[in-house]
């Protein structure tokens, strides 16, 4: 027996819920803003539904996540390899006067075996060159201050500047940690967990999900170095994030529901709540979406910042659970109710941090291109674009690709024809 094609398998199951909603064919492509010719051809079969529109209609319809789950499931990517060796690696970065610049970790033996005659050689063995504790805790409370900067830095700069200096950082003071007394060496070793942690969050805006994941667990190894078991929980967070990037919902709510073991701090487990909730988002499971958020605020509320460490996560949202409903929102179907929410919100993010104001800001002009407000849309993103372009980010960019298509159905808007130019030259540049 020939099996269904998903397509037509789709088509069927629209037609049957959306004739026993009582709705035409016009009133669901006005409740959706599709025309009504592509929705009958994917009534039809005859074309494939996008993940958009299928998110759209399932809302339409209550249908509950039914329709997404007919969605042929995407090609699952495969994890990071760990670099044989484990702490014998060595880690190889250069920097060329032309821009372009690269990091690789070898093991010591493939290093010793390339040769080694024109390497510029650090030392950091020997008693002369060791710190004392007094300078350890100095060169701990420079480092401290420079992390604080480099994040404050990265809202407004692409990763590609930031990365050498994070790397070398990191390098620096995981170095240091094997000089200098016990207690110094668990501090330095927890801020340089932190700094491989941003490092990896950085490289994965590149878009580069495996050099991520890698990173991602050099920052477990060093918190684990030092006495932090907790960072482990936190990495569970970070490859959810990877997941939820490629739309698959199970991996994204399996890892991020490991993350919420009752022995990891509030806080880690208050944004592995958050991250389960847009799993549920991207499955169209609305109940479940919002119980992990209530979950999430009020795991949240009960963190007691620690003025010595660095901020896990997100420090630039007022109100993350309130920014990141607006974000499930939108993949929930519900594009109206997502844009109030995301626009509330925006409205609180600090001028300064314009990674974050643009990143939540494309997908506040999407919700509202997708609740059929194209001119409002148009208007929101037109100033948003330079720094789309500056901060070079693969969320923002994918975001800017769906709102790009979004747009194009509407060729003969005028506002969507000011803004093509534009936002055709951003979309060059942030996709290269």
């Amino acid at each position: 027996m020939e099996a269904v094609q998903p397509s037509v398998r789709f088509g069927q199951e629209l037609r049957r819920r959306r004739l026993a909603a009582g709705l035409t064919l016009t009133e669901l492509a006005g409740a959706v803003h599709y025309s009504k010719g592509q929705l009958s051809k994917v009534e039809r079969g005859l074309k494939a539904p996008s993940r958009d529109l299928a998110r759209l209609c399932d809302a339409a319809l209550g249908a509950g996540g039914a329709l997404m789950t007919l969605l042929p499931d995407r090609p699952a990517g495969e994890r990071a390899p760990e670099p044989e060796g484990g702490d014998e690696e060595v880690w190889v970065m250069q920097l060329s006067a032309d821009g372009p610049s690269w990091f690789q970790p070898v093991g010591r033996r493939q290093m010793v075996a390339a040769g080694a005659a024109s390497v510029v050689r650090l030392g950091t063995s020997g008693v002369p060159g060791s710190p004392s504790g007094t300078e350890g805790g100095k060169l701990l409370e420079a480092s401290r201050s420079l992390f604080d900067h480099y994040r404050r830095l990265g809202q407004t700069v692409g990763p590609e500047f930031l990365l050498p200096v994070l790397i070398a950082q990191t390098h620096t003071l995981r170095e240091l940690s094997n000089r200098v007394g016990s207690r110094t060496r668990r501090e330095l070793l927890a801020l340089g967990s932190r700094y491989a942690e941003y490092v990896g969050w950085l490289v994965q805006e590149t878009g580069n999900e495996q050099a991520s994941l890698w990173w991602t667990q050099r920052a477990v190894d060093l918190a684990a170095a030092g006495g932090d078991r907790d960072l482990g929980g936190y990495a569970l967070v970070r490859r959810a994030l990877v997941t939820l990037y490629r739309e698959d919902a199970e991996q994204t709510v399996i890892l991020a529901q490991r993350a919420q073991d009752g022995r990891l701090p509030p806080r880690i487990r208050g944004l592995a709540a958050q991250r389960e909730a847009q799993g549920h988002a991207i499955a169209g499971d609305h109940s479940a979406c919002m119980r992990s958020l209530d979950r999430a605020r009020a795991l949240l509320a009960r963190h007691v910042p620690d003025s010595d460490a660095p901020v896990i996560g997100t420090m630039h949202l007022p109100d993350p659970v309130a920014m990141i409903t607006g974000w499930c929102l939108y993949d929930l179907g519900r594009p109206r109710e997502a844009a109030a929410a995301l626009d509330e919100q925006l409205a609180r993010v600090p001028s300064h941090a314009l990674r974050t104001r643009v990143r939540y800001g494309v997908r506040r002009a999407l919700a509202h291109a997708a609740a059929g407000e194209i001119d409002h849309a148009c208007e929101l993103v037109a100033p948003l674009l330079d720094g789309a372009t500056a901060v070079g980010s693969a969320t923002i960019a994918a975001d800017l690709r769906r709102l790009a298509r979004v747009l194009g159905r509407h060729p003969r808007n005028p506002s969507v024809r000011a803004l093509a130019p534009e936002l055709g030259t951003a979309l060059q540049i942030v996709n290269h």
